[in-house]
Protein backbone atom coordinates (compact mmCIF):
# COMPACT_ATOMS: atom_id res chain seq x y z
CA UNK A 1 0.00 0.00 0.00
CA UNK A 2 1.36 3.40 -0.97
CA UNK A 3 1.98 5.83 1.86
CA UNK A 4 3.22 9.34 2.35
CA UNK A 5 6.17 10.25 4.58
CA UNK A 6 5.50 10.62 8.30
CA UNK A 7 7.63 13.18 10.13
CA UNK A 8 7.45 13.65 13.89
CA UNK A 9 9.16 16.61 15.51
CA UNK A 10 8.89 19.35 18.10
CA UNK A 11 9.03 23.13 18.36
CA UNK A 12 12.31 25.06 18.24
CA UNK A 13 15.72 23.89 19.40
CA UNK A 14 16.84 26.55 21.90
CA UNK A 15 15.45 25.67 25.32
CA UNK A 16 17.60 25.70 28.45
CA UNK A 17 15.86 22.78 30.25
CA UNK A 18 16.84 20.52 27.32
CA UNK A 19 20.51 21.02 28.18
CA UNK A 20 21.46 17.79 29.90
CA UNK A 21 18.01 16.21 29.45
CA UNK A 22 17.90 16.10 25.64
CA UNK A 23 21.18 17.67 24.61
CA UNK A 24 24.43 16.22 25.95
CA UNK A 25 25.54 18.36 28.89
CA UNK A 26 28.78 19.36 27.16
CA UNK A 27 27.20 20.24 23.79
CA UNK A 28 27.90 23.88 22.78
CA UNK A 29 24.77 25.95 22.11
CA UNK A 30 25.91 26.60 18.53
CA UNK A 31 25.73 22.85 17.90
CA UNK A 32 22.18 22.39 19.20
CA UNK A 33 20.39 22.60 15.85
CA UNK A 34 22.90 20.26 14.26
CA UNK A 35 22.25 17.74 17.05
CA UNK A 36 18.45 18.14 17.15
CA UNK A 37 18.07 17.84 13.38
CA UNK A 38 19.65 14.39 13.57
CA UNK A 39 17.27 13.11 16.23
CA UNK A 40 14.05 14.04 14.38
CA UNK A 41 13.14 14.78 10.76
CA UNK A 42 11.35 18.11 11.28
CA UNK A 43 11.20 21.07 13.66
CA UNK A 44 8.56 23.80 13.83
CA UNK A 45 10.16 27.26 14.03
CA UNK A 46 8.29 29.67 16.27
CA UNK A 47 10.77 32.55 15.98
CA UNK A 48 9.52 33.47 12.49
CA UNK A 49 6.14 34.29 14.05
CA UNK A 50 7.64 37.03 16.25
CA UNK A 51 10.32 38.58 14.05
CA UNK A 52 11.84 38.59 10.62
CA UNK A 53 15.01 36.64 9.83
CA UNK A 54 17.75 37.11 7.24
CA UNK A 55 18.73 35.06 4.19
CA UNK A 56 22.00 34.26 5.99
CA UNK A 57 20.09 32.80 8.93
CA UNK A 58 17.97 30.54 6.74
CA UNK A 59 21.08 29.43 4.83
CA UNK A 60 22.80 28.62 8.13
CA UNK A 61 19.85 26.53 9.31
CA UNK A 62 19.80 24.65 6.01
CA UNK A 63 23.54 23.95 6.22
CA UNK A 64 23.26 22.58 9.76
CA UNK A 65 20.41 20.18 9.00
CA UNK A 66 20.88 16.91 7.09
CA UNK A 67 19.32 16.04 3.74
CA UNK A 68 15.69 15.03 4.12
CA UNK A 69 15.09 17.29 7.11
CA UNK A 70 12.44 20.03 6.85
CA UNK A 71 11.64 23.17 8.82
CA UNK A 72 8.01 24.17 9.32
CA UNK A 73 7.89 27.96 9.61
CA UNK A 74 5.33 29.99 11.53
CA UNK A 75 4.06 32.85 9.41
CA UNK A 76 4.66 36.28 10.90
CA UNK A 77 2.11 37.55 13.44
CA UNK A 78 1.73 40.86 11.58
CA UNK A 79 0.07 38.86 8.80
CA UNK A 80 -2.45 36.94 10.89
CA UNK A 81 -3.23 39.56 13.54
CA UNK A 82 -4.88 41.92 11.06
CA UNK A 83 -8.44 42.91 11.92
CA UNK A 84 -9.18 42.60 8.20
CA UNK A 85 -7.24 39.57 7.00
CA UNK A 86 -7.70 40.43 3.34
CA UNK A 87 -5.57 43.55 3.96
CA UNK A 88 -2.49 41.50 4.93
CA UNK A 89 -0.89 41.52 1.48
CA UNK A 90 1.98 43.90 2.32
CA UNK A 91 2.86 42.07 5.55
CA UNK A 92 2.76 38.76 3.72
CA UNK A 93 5.05 40.09 1.01
CA UNK A 94 7.57 41.13 3.70
CA UNK A 95 7.45 37.62 5.17
CA UNK A 96 8.29 36.04 1.83
CA UNK A 97 10.97 38.64 1.11
CA UNK A 98 13.11 37.69 4.12
CA UNK A 99 14.93 34.84 2.35
CA UNK A 100 13.08 31.62 3.19
CA UNK A 101 14.07 30.27 -0.23
CA UNK A 102 17.55 29.73 1.25
CA UNK A 103 16.10 26.64 2.93
CA UNK A 104 15.57 25.07 -0.49
CA UNK A 105 14.23 21.51 -0.23
CA UNK A 106 14.32 21.86 3.57
CA UNK A 107 11.42 24.32 3.53
CA UNK A 108 8.41 22.55 4.99
CA UNK A 109 4.87 23.79 5.61
CA UNK A 110 4.19 27.42 6.51
CA UNK A 111 1.87 27.71 9.51
CA UNK A 112 -0.47 30.69 9.76
CA UNK A 113 -1.49 30.92 13.42
CA UNK A 114 -4.55 32.98 14.34
CA UNK A 115 -5.39 34.45 17.75
CA UNK A 116 -7.94 32.65 19.95
CA UNK A 117 -10.16 35.73 19.60
CA UNK A 118 -10.20 35.60 15.78
CA UNK A 119 -13.62 34.43 14.63
CA UNK A 120 -14.46 32.77 11.33
CA UNK A 121 -15.75 35.38 8.90
CA UNK A 122 -16.10 33.53 5.57
CA UNK A 123 -15.62 36.41 3.15
CA UNK A 124 -12.61 37.88 4.95
CA UNK A 125 -11.01 34.50 5.48
CA UNK A 126 -11.38 33.68 1.82
CA UNK A 127 -9.72 37.02 1.07
CA UNK A 128 -6.78 35.86 3.17
CA UNK A 129 -6.61 32.47 1.45
CA UNK A 130 -6.48 34.20 -1.93
CA UNK A 131 -3.33 36.02 -0.79
CA UNK A 132 -1.42 32.80 -0.14
CA UNK A 133 1.10 32.17 -2.92
CA UNK A 134 1.31 28.69 -4.41
CA UNK A 135 5.03 29.04 -5.14
CA UNK A 136 7.94 31.22 -4.08
CA UNK A 137 11.33 31.46 -5.80
CA UNK A 138 10.65 28.18 -7.58
CA UNK A 139 9.58 26.33 -4.43
CA UNK A 140 6.10 24.84 -4.11
CA UNK A 141 4.52 26.10 -0.88
CA UNK A 142 2.36 24.20 1.59
CA UNK A 143 0.13 26.30 3.83
CA UNK A 144 -1.36 25.39 7.22
CA UNK A 145 -4.21 27.19 8.98
CA UNK A 146 -3.93 27.06 12.78
CA UNK A 147 -7.23 28.49 14.03
CA UNK A 148 -8.16 28.76 17.69
CA UNK A 149 -11.78 29.96 17.87
CA UNK A 150 -14.76 27.61 18.06
CA UNK A 151 -16.52 29.46 15.23
CA UNK A 152 -14.18 27.67 12.80
CA UNK A 153 -15.87 24.36 13.53
CA UNK A 154 -17.96 24.95 10.45
CA UNK A 155 -18.32 22.99 7.19
CA UNK A 156 -17.93 26.30 5.34
CA UNK A 157 -14.42 26.73 6.77
CA UNK A 158 -13.50 23.19 5.78
CA UNK A 159 -14.79 23.78 2.25
CA UNK A 160 -12.81 27.02 1.95
CA UNK A 161 -9.57 25.40 3.13
CA UNK A 162 -10.07 22.46 0.77
CA UNK A 163 -10.83 24.73 -2.18
CA UNK A 164 -7.57 26.59 -1.63
CA UNK A 165 -5.51 23.48 -0.86
CA UNK A 166 -4.58 24.62 2.66
CA UNK A 167 -4.31 22.14 5.53
CA UNK A 168 -6.25 22.77 8.72
CA UNK A 169 -3.95 22.21 11.68
CA UNK A 170 -5.34 19.49 13.90
CA UNK A 171 -4.65 20.61 17.48
CA UNK A 172 -4.86 18.10 20.31
CA UNK A 173 -5.32 20.86 22.87
CA UNK A 174 -7.21 21.38 26.12
CA UNK A 175 -8.84 24.67 25.02
CA UNK A 176 -8.70 25.11 21.25
CA UNK A 177 -11.15 23.40 18.88
CA UNK A 178 -10.12 20.06 17.41
CA UNK A 179 -10.68 20.03 13.64
CA UNK A 180 -9.31 16.87 12.04
CA UNK A 181 -10.80 17.40 8.57
CA UNK A 182 -8.29 16.60 5.81
CA UNK A 183 -8.27 19.47 3.31
CA UNK A 184 -4.89 19.32 1.53
CA UNK A 185 -2.33 16.98 0.05
CA UNK A 186 -0.66 16.68 3.45
CA UNK A 187 -1.70 16.56 7.12
CA UNK A 188 -0.40 18.77 9.94
CA UNK A 189 -1.02 17.99 13.61
CA UNK A 190 0.15 19.49 16.90
CA UNK A 191 -0.05 17.28 19.99
CA UNK A 192 -0.29 19.75 22.85
CA UNK A 193 -1.50 17.76 25.85
CA UNK A 194 1.89 16.35 26.83
CA UNK A 195 2.97 16.01 30.45
CA UNK A 196 6.54 16.51 31.64
CA UNK A 197 5.96 13.86 34.31
CA UNK A 198 5.66 11.32 31.47
CA UNK A 199 9.11 10.41 30.03
CA UNK A 200 7.76 10.55 26.46
CA UNK A 201 5.31 13.47 27.01
CA UNK A 202 2.37 11.22 26.11
CA UNK A 203 1.98 7.75 27.68
CA UNK A 204 3.14 4.86 25.44
CA UNK A 205 -0.40 3.65 24.69
CA UNK A 206 -1.44 7.14 23.57
CA UNK A 207 1.65 7.50 21.38
CA UNK A 208 0.84 4.15 19.79
CA UNK A 209 -2.66 5.46 19.01
CA UNK A 210 -1.19 8.62 17.43
CA UNK A 211 1.22 6.50 15.39
CA UNK A 212 -1.73 4.48 14.06
CA UNK A 213 -3.55 7.69 13.13
CA UNK A 214 -0.42 9.04 11.42
CA UNK A 215 -0.10 5.87 9.35
CA UNK A 216 -3.77 6.09 8.38
CA UNK A 217 -3.37 9.73 7.33
CA UNK A 218 -0.25 8.81 5.33
CA UNK A 219 -2.20 6.09 3.48
CA UNK A 220 -4.92 8.60 2.58
CA UNK A 221 -7.45 7.72 5.25
CA UNK A 222 -9.20 9.74 7.93
CA UNK A 223 -9.21 8.53 11.58
CA UNK A 224 -12.72 7.76 12.80
CA UNK A 225 -11.98 8.77 16.39
CA UNK A 226 -11.11 12.45 15.89
CA UNK A 227 -13.69 15.28 15.61
CA UNK A 228 -14.59 16.59 12.16
CA UNK A 229 -16.26 19.91 11.34
CA UNK A 230 -17.74 18.39 8.18
CA UNK A 231 -18.13 14.62 8.67
CA UNK A 232 -20.20 14.28 5.48
CA UNK A 233 -17.49 15.57 3.14
CA UNK A 234 -15.83 13.10 0.77
CA UNK A 235 -12.05 13.01 1.07
CA UNK A 236 -9.95 11.76 -1.83
CA UNK A 237 -7.98 8.70 -0.74
CA UNK A 238 -4.38 9.26 -1.79
CA UNK A 239 -1.00 9.09 -0.04
CA UNK A 240 -0.27 12.17 2.07
CA UNK A 241 2.83 13.39 3.87
CA UNK A 242 2.16 13.78 7.59
CA UNK A 243 3.75 16.28 9.97
CA UNK A 244 3.15 15.70 13.68
CA UNK A 245 4.67 17.92 16.38
CA UNK A 246 4.79 17.22 20.10
CA UNK A 247 4.47 20.71 21.59
CA UNK A 248 3.18 21.15 25.15
CA UNK A 249 3.29 23.72 27.92
CA UNK A 250 6.44 22.64 29.76
CA UNK A 251 7.87 20.91 26.69
CA UNK A 252 10.78 19.35 28.56
CA UNK A 253 9.77 15.90 27.27
CA UNK A 254 8.70 17.02 23.80
CA UNK A 255 11.87 15.75 22.04
CA UNK A 256 11.56 12.36 23.70
CA UNK A 257 7.90 12.18 22.70
CA UNK A 258 8.65 13.05 19.08
CA UNK A 259 11.47 10.49 18.85
CA UNK A 260 9.26 7.78 20.36
CA UNK A 261 6.36 8.68 18.08
CA UNK A 262 8.57 8.49 14.98
CA UNK A 263 9.81 5.04 15.95
CA UNK A 264 6.26 3.81 16.47
CA UNK A 265 5.02 5.34 13.22
CA UNK A 266 7.89 3.76 11.30
CA UNK A 267 6.90 0.42 12.80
Amino acid sequence: MQSGTIRAGFGGWTFEPWEGSFYPADLPKKKQLEFAARQVSTIEVNGTYYRGQTPETFAKWAAEAPDGFVFALKGNRFVTNKKVLASAGDSMAKFFAQGIEELGAKLGPIVWQFAPTKRFEPDDFEGFLKLLPETHAGLVLRHVLEVRHASFVDPAFVALARRHGAAICYAHHFDYPEIADVTAGFVYARLQRGDDDVPTAYPPAELEAWARRARLWAEGGVPDDLPLADPDAKVEKRPRDVFVYVIHEGKIRAPHGAIALQRLADG
